[in-house]
């Protein structure tokens, strides 16, 4: 993003300011007609990006828009601000079917190739690639023999479907609604938390609470992200703000350059999966699947919790092993300095209690918004005056741009996927694929989403999944799991959601792992490695959502406290065989066993939930008897004598 000069930095900030404003007010008083609403949303960001974002980084104007980059954003702004002054005749129109003219044929195909380039610069080349690709299908696919054969397509029905069909999918589909909407508010709220000194109250707290123990910069970094998280909405950012803070903590205290950046990136994409507010791609869920956003919230709360428990569990074993010491007690604030930010919680104690009396996403993050603001004001420490307000809706508005523009570009690749029948095609491969094997079929849904985060953000990267994945998942699932179709409906959402999020910190490339490792001067490949490691809670999660409904506390408290205990203890002894150390070194035989243990207990669900837990806790608790008898000193010895080899 360009660092814009003089009158420019004030147009910009001012422009995503008043967009942000807008969104602000919609969220609490109601919002126009969609269509006006997803006018105005992209109008307003999409030539936001060719202003403050470079075509090529390096080479164009740091500091200030090229005459090219004006005349894109005024390309890009003509086709939205069309659609804004002429909605009720879009509304009205019967897609496919009324006259797609000579105008309209135009403006989209702007709309197209402005989406495309604005794509390239501020999400990902991947992503638009992807696009063309999907548009490309749609022009050649009935040249295509076999199962990928499609209808010819004419052009404009290619345009018409890329641009201008808002109730199935392209730029001003249901997706750039849920992001003008619910999203944009969640966005803005985020900014207001930045804005208080709610980050501020979240690293003091982290490092406050696990600064004193063995690795305390990492435990720091972990408690500080999935706090982060909550508010940031990108993995990326989060492992820069926080990132920059911990990560030359934990290279001063001796952790391997690699493994601090996979233990911050593994830590920052859980952001996503942490409640209450678990990123752009939830809100997406709840529109997709009608579950209302308080049930996502609470089935997905224990999952979350179980992911940032292996990661500090992991990130224990790995200091003790190499004896890394906690944070100097001059790094570690006192609790005096924490408490006296902690009515900045209120704000975030209103969202919930109203996402949980059912009001809307938009108007909970209206009221939060406003009531941060009202917080913030008790102390001068967070008060927030004009110029912080006005720089918080910037931080907003600056924020939500790339994220306007990948979803359009996933609502473009929806509606080809859609129109062409290539999820259907695309299924059917990965069902034959399977043979009919549920966990199969899962395995390589997972390495699917994977593999398409390589390329694209988390959420449209999980809208193309659940698009493809989620009625394979409920045809299969339903006969080999023996639940309903809409009993299987949300952990097969939250099955393709954690590894859309995974991805981002997963090899070969893994966006928020690159970003910590170039903080870090580091490796990006090993330290997508470390980070998938630490995060491979994520993974036993993912499946749990499927196997273990106590995991979403469905069935009783007793269920979900056997769900947790089973997967808490597999990942506590996954974790110490790759780390090599439980009380004391771990040699080859007790890391063996722990490993087996482990991943029979995360992901061997064929077994009784009894076996499972007693052979993960079982086995923890015969190699930890072992090696104490073992660290007892021997009759005779002197005091104080060590017999250890000095590893511990």
């Amino acid at each position: 993003m360009r660092a814009l000069d003089g009158w420019l930095r004030g147009v910009a900030t001012l422009w995503a300011a008043a967009g942000a404003a807008v969104h602000l007010y919609f969220g609490g008083f109601g919002f126009p007609e969609p269509i006006w609403t997803r006018g105005f949303h992209l109008t307003v960001f999409v030539p936001l990006v060719f202003l403050c974002w470079p075509a090529f980084p390096g080479r164009s104007p740091a500091h200030r828009p090229s005459l090219f980059d004006w005349l894109w954003a005024l390309a890009a702004a003509l086709p939205h601000a069309w659609v804004m002054g002429n909605w009720a005749a879009v509304s009205d129109r019967m897609e496919y079917v009324d006259p797609f003219g000579p105008e309209m044929m135009v403006l989209g195909l702007l709309a197209i190739v402005t989406l495309l380039e604005a794509t390239r610069r501020a999400v990902e080349a991947g992503m638009m690639w992807m696009i063309v690709a999907s548009l490309a299908y749609m022009v050649l696919g009935h040249r295509i023999p076999g199962l990928f054969n499609s209808r010819p397509f004419t052009a404009a029905e290619i345009v018409e479907a890329a641009w201008l069909v808002p109730t199935a999918g392209g730029i001003y589909g249901p997706l750039t609604g849920i992001v003008a909407t619910v999203i944009a508010v969640f966005i803005i709220f985020g900014a207001f938390m930045q804005g208080s000194g709610t980050g501020r109250l979240f690293h003091n707290l982290g490092a406050a609470a696990a600064g004193r123990y063995a690795g305390g910069p990492a435990k720091v970094a972990v408690v500080t992200s999935g706090l982060f998280g909550t508010m940031s909405g990108s993995s990326v950012s989060n492992v820069i703000t926080t990132g920059s803070m911990t990560i030359p903590l934990m290279l001063r205290i001796g952790y391997r350059p690699a493994v601090a950046a996979g233990i911050e990136s593994a830590a920052s994409v859980g952001g996503a999966l942490m409640p209450p507010v678990m990123g752009a791609a939830a809100f997406v869920m709840a529109e997709i699947t009608g579950i209302p956003y308080g049930d996502i919230v609470v089935a997905a709360a224990l999952g979350a919790v179980l992911y940032y428990f292996a990661i500090l569990v992991a990130v224990h074993f790995e200091a003790r092993r190499a004896g890394i010491a906690p944070m100097a007690p001059g790094d570690i604030p006192a609790w005096r300095e924490v408490l006296a930010d902690a009515h900045l919680v209120l704000p975030i104690a209103v969202l919930v209690w109203l996402m949980m009396e059912r009001w809307s996403g938009n108007f909970a993050a209206f009221w939060a918004t406003l009531a941060m603001v009202a917080v913030a004001a008790a102390r001068r420490r967070t008060r927030m005056g004009w110029r912080e307000v006005v720089g918080s809706l910037a931080h907003a508005g600056f924020t939500m741009a790339p994220l306007a523009v990948a979803i359009a570009g996933a609502g473009i690749v929806v509606s080809a996927l859609t129109a062409t029948g290539l999820v259907v095609a695309f299924g059917g491969i990965i069902k034959q694929l399977s043979g009919g094997s549920f966990p199969l079929l899962l395995a390589l849904l997972a390495l699917t989403v994977l593999v398409l985060g390589m390329g694209i953000p988390t959420t449209p990267s999980y809208i193309i999944a659940a698009a493809i994945g989620v009625p394979q998942i409920l045809e299969l699932g339903g006969q080999a799991l023996g639940l309903t179709q809409q009993e299987l409906l949300l952990p097969a959402h939250l099955f393709l959601f954690y590894f859309a999020v995974l991805a981002d910190a997963s090899p070969p490339v893994a966006a928020a792992a690159f970003a910590a490792a170039a903080i870090a001067k580091a490796s990006p490949l090993a330290a997508s490695l470390h980070a998938t490691r630490f995060g491979i809670a994520g993974f036993a999660v993912g499946f749990a959502f499927l196997y273990d409904p106590g995991i979403m506390l469905r069935g009783g408290p007793a269920e979900a406290l056997l769900a947790f205990a089973i997967l808490a203890a597999a990942l506590t002894a996954l974790t110490a065989s790759y780390a090599g150390f439980l009380i004391a070194p771990l040699g080859p035989l007790p890391r063996l066993l722990l490993a087996a243990a482990g991943l029979a207990g995360a992901f061997h669900h064929g077994l009784p939930d009894s076996v499972r837990l007693a052979g993960a806790a079982g086995t923890l608790a015969l190699v930890a008897a072992v090696q104490a008898v073992a660290a007892r000193p021997r009759a005779g010895a002197r005091p104080g004598a060590r017999h250890d080899g000095g590893n511990q």
